[in-house]
C-alpha cells in the first residue's frame, strides 16, 4: 500500500479534516494492534515535520509504559509514573501541550532535539491503555488545533482497542 498524497490545505485544521478519514480508512479491516498503530505513527509522521511520532502502552503488570509502534529516532523503552509528560497524561488522563519541554519538570529526554511535545492519552472503559506521544524541534510546536485535530483519531482507537489481537 502506498502512502497516500497529502491533501490541499490551506490550514492546520483543514488538514486535520481531510486526513482524519485517511487514517481511519488505514485501519479498517485489520485486526492486529500493533500493525494499526504502526501504520498510524507513519501516517501521521509523514504528514507534519514533527520529530517523532508513536505510541507508549500501558503495562498494567509493571504499572509502566513500555515503548510501542513509533516513527524518529531511538526512544526511551520505558516509563514510570510522576515523571515526564507521558506521566502527565497517563496520570491525568488528559492531553499535555508543551511548549518547550525544558520548562517541563521532570521532563525526560529521549532525544536531545526535541523542543515542544504533545501527549494525548488513549482511554478505553474508564483506563489509559496508551499515550500518543509526539516531539517537534520547535518551540511551541503543537497547540489546541492539533489536540482537536487528534481526538477524532483517538476516539476510533479507544473504540476499536478491545477488538484488535
Amino acid at each position: 500500500m502506498l502512502t497516500p498524497k497529502l491533501p490541499h490545505a490551506d490550514t492546520r485544521v483543514d488538514l486535520y479534516q481531510a486526513l482524519t478519514p485517511q487514517w481511519v480508512a488505514l485501519l479498517e479491516g485489520e485486526v492486529n494492534r500493533t500493525a494499526n498503530l504502526a501504520n498510524l505513527s507513519a501516517a501521521m509522521y509523514a504528514a507534519f515535520d514533527w520529530h517523532w511520532v508513536g505510541f507508549y502502552l500501558v503495562d498494567a503488570q509493571r504499572d509502566e509504559l513500555v515503548l510501542g509502534p513509533f516513527q524518529g529516532p531511538v526512544a526511551c523503552t520505558r516509563l514510570h509514573h510522576g515523571k515526564g509528560v507521558c506521566a502527565a497524561a497517563w496520570d491525568s488522563k488528559k492531553a499535555q501541550v508543551v511548549d518547550n519541554v525544558h520548562d517541563f519538570p521532570g521532563h525526560i529526554a529521549c532525544s536531545a532535539l526535541s523542543i515542544s511535545e504533545l501527549v494525548m492519552p488513549v482511554v478505553v472503559n474508564g483506563e489509559v491503555v496508551a499515550v500518543l506521544d509526539i516531539d517537534s524541534v520547535k518551540v511551541s510546536g503543537f497547540s489546541q488545533v492539533d489536540v482537536d485535530g487528534l481526538t477524532a483519531i483517538l476516539h476510533h482507537l479507544a473504540a476499536h482497542w478491545n477488538h484488535w489481537e
